[in-house]
């Protein structure tokens, strides 16, 4: 019988507490307490009974919401029927929490379970020795093939594939390849194509299933295979093979070594965590705040955001060296110190938008020659138009509250002068990191605020200082 999570008479609709997930998508706090309490009594039947239903990914969100004790506890009780998959769905720092409490031939035993992607992603981010003495317990064949994935590059397709996957002859009939579909158990449990290779492996053609399936038996694999191949060399950036995907509208794709002979496959579901895993890195990196997951600790996240904390400091350092160049300027107007942010505030956030949109366009591999020049030009005239509109409203409204014409044809011209260089800095500047081979959305941010703050105020008290002595004041 369910049970309500909130009474009959609210507003909010009955949620079945046995349900996994409330009305939002959440995990329901009905269900999780019921699980926390069997963990309680150590009650490993009824566990293994609510966690049976569960898809990996459900089952990762649930070891994310319980304490580090609760979710070891969990996994040690339900022993075997714990699905080693849900490993693959937690952070980082959670799967090694888990993995470094439990047996390594408990680990072995699980991850051998695997596809060989899954058991990858697991067992990469293990200190060499633990990953060596996990996998010394595994059998023969899946230690190999584990082996060989993990000495490909960190990020790279060969680390991302599965080496699972239907390759056969080209003289072949559709009927012969249907019997061996059949009657052959090592299969994967998931494939979207078949390949077909020389004797060397080496990959001649791939057919699509949909096509394959409408063939009658009869008809030869060299005749219905495509030879229009699209394949990923298994050393390429997962980020490469990403956008292959995106371009091309793959749903599966070929993994091939340097010998051109077929070693793998990368399919649609692993590059959509790629695409996602991209995503969070370059928006992380622009915030300056590294590659924490919400998982990681204190002192982790400290350690992570410190670095760059450092460089800005550095860098409000230098703007503030600059404001005091003109200390004696200040003195003689108080309210140059009050409009000084509003310039430096505008020109920070124009290059801000135009570093985004030039740090997206880079990682895409959007820009040319041809588009880069005319996103330079773009973004110079529209720093122009910008600071143009913005140098009469800000002129004007100082113009009024202070009632001074030259001190609002003086911010006027500073917002001019540092709008043009936003928009400059905000493409120059990732254009060149990228030049240098330094990623543009680890450093943009930075740089761009430092020269937007520093032509601010040096503009605006500049030009402040000149008029003070050329007028001797600003009537």
């Amino acid at each position: 019988m369910s049970e309500p999570l909130d009474s009959a008479d609210s507003e909010p609709p009955r949620i079945d507490a046995r349900s996994v997930r409330d009305a939002v998508g959440h995990l329901n706090p009905l269900w999780v307490e019921r699980l926390r309490d069997r963990l309680d009594v150590e009650d490993s039947v009824e566990l293994a009974d609510l966690v049976a239903p569960l898809h990996a990914a459900d089952m990762g969100d649930l070891l994310e919401a319980l304490s580090a004790d609760e979710r070891l506890k969990l996994v040690q009780l339900l022993g075997d029927k714990f699905d080693f998959l849900a490993l693959t769905e937690v952070d980082d720092t959670v799967r090694t929490e888990i993995i470094d409490e439990l047996p390594s031939a408990a680990v072995a035993r699980g991850v051998a379970e695997l596809d060989s992607d899954d058991a990858v992603s697991i067992l990469e981010d293990l200190e060499p020795p633990e990953r060596e003495e996990i996998l010394a317990q595994m059998p023969a064949f899946e230690r190999l093939s584990l082996k060989r994935s993990l000495d490909f590059p960190e990020d790279s397709a060969g680390r991302l594939m599965q080496t699972d996957f239907i390759a056969i002859p080209p003289f072949w009939t559709v009927g012969q390849t249907i019997d061996y579909l059949r009657g052959e158990k090592d299969l994967p449990d998931e494939f979207y194509q078949i390949y077909v290779v020389n004797p060397s492996y080496n990959l001649q053609g791939t057919i699509p299933l949909d096509k394959f399936l409408r063939a009658k038996r009869d008809v030869r694999i060299s005749d219905i295979m495509q030879t229009t191949i699209i394949e990923v060399d298994a050393g390429e950036d997962q980020e490469e093979a990403a956008r292959d995907f995106e371009r091309y509208d793959l749903v599966e794709v070929a993994v091939v070594d340097e010998s051109k002979r077929l070693v793998g496959v990368l399919t649609i579901d692993d590059i959509v965590d790629v695409i996602h895993e991209e995503a969070t890195e370059d928006m992380q990196l622009l915030a300056g705040v590294g590659d924490g997951e919400i998982s990681d600790n204190v002192l982790t996240t400290v350690r992570g955001r410190a670095t760059w904390l450092v460089v800005n400091l550095v860098t409000a350092i230098l703007a503030s060296l600059v404001i005091g160049l003109f200390d004696a300027t200040i003195e003689q107007m108080v309210a140059l110190a009050v409009l000084m942010p509003i310039v430096a505030s505008m020109g920070g956030n124009a290059g801000t938008q135009t570093m985004t949109v030039t740090v997206r366009a880079l990682s895409m591999r959007e820009l040319d020659s041809f588009k880069i020049r005319r996103l330079i030009a773009r973004e110079i005239i529209v720093g122009i138009l910008n600071g143009l509109i913005f140098a009469l409203l800000i002129g004007a409204l100082t113009a009024l509250r202070f009632f001074n014409p030259g001190l609002g044809l003086v911010i006027g011209l500073a917002m001019v002068v540092n709008m043009i260089a936003a928009g400059s800095a905000g493409i120059l500047i990732p254009l060149g990191l990228q030049k240098l081979k330094i990623d543009p959305a680890i450093a943009s941010s930075v740089f761009v605020t430092t020269v937007t703050d520093v032509v601010g105020f040096f503009g605006f008290l500049g030009l402040a200082a000149l008029w003070l002595k050329a007028f001797g004041g600003m009537p």
